[in-house]
């Protein structure tokens, strides 16, 4: 565990370059979905290449030029997982991945999801972000675009399709592995602050 000294100082500053990336992703998600819905397969492909080139940037630039934020650090994760969940909604609707990929993914969701009232009862911070947690995130959302790639005809997609469903494979176990490590944090921090308040 890091010590407190080594977690980069959040700000309150809204109007970053970081924090601007991250809406304009989020603003992005409906567009993403109506290309997908409407079989605008290659549009909606480059719209999520892109946002997944705007997530790498926004952490580097953050990180990099002291540009942390609290409004970054909720915007951030929240635009992976709209872009997961419209991409994972989009591709079951057509029938290009099956649902019951969608319920474990979601599953893992709810499962971390309700490891937020322990939070709230004990006032506890919300645990850093774990390597395999990021490592899972990166895998999906790169999953997902090369097997919508993967739907077209020719050697590129026939190259995509296999690379993704590698992506979504071991993006789904890391993803699981990233949530029991979440709530193995959380019951820790619970019990070390059950201890120090008996005593």
């Amino acid at each position: 565990m890091q010590d407190v000294e080594d977690e980069p100082a959040l700000s309150t500053r809204v109007w970053t370059v970081p924090n601007l990336l991250s809406m304009l992703r989020l603003i992005a998600v409906p567009i993403f979905l109506w290309l997908l819905l409407e079989h605008h397969d290659l549009w909606a492909f480059a719209v999520l290449a892109v946002s997944g080139v705007t997530d790498y940037l926004d952490g580097k630039i953050a990180r990099h030029y002291g540009l942390v934020t609290r409004l970054g650090q909720l915007l951030d994760p929240a635009a992976d997982r709209l872009y997961i969940l419209s991409t994972l909604l989009g591709l079951a609707s057509r029938s290009i991945i099956p649902w019951w990929l969608v319920a474990l993914l979601l599953a893992r969701e709810v499962f971390v999801a309700a490891f937020a009232l322990p939070l709230r009862r004990h006032r506890l911070p919300i645990p850093p972000v774990h390597f395999i947690g990021k490592l899972a995130t990166f895998c999906l959302i790169y999953a997902f675009p090369l097997i919508l790639l993967g739907q077209q005809d020719g050697p590129v997609g026939s190259v995509a399709l296999p690379l993704g469903w590698s992506f979504a494979w071991w993006g789904l176990g890391l993803y699981w592995v990233a949530g029991i490590m979440y709530a193995r944090q959380i019951l820790g921090m619970v019990r070390q602050r059950r201890t120090g308040a008996a005593l």
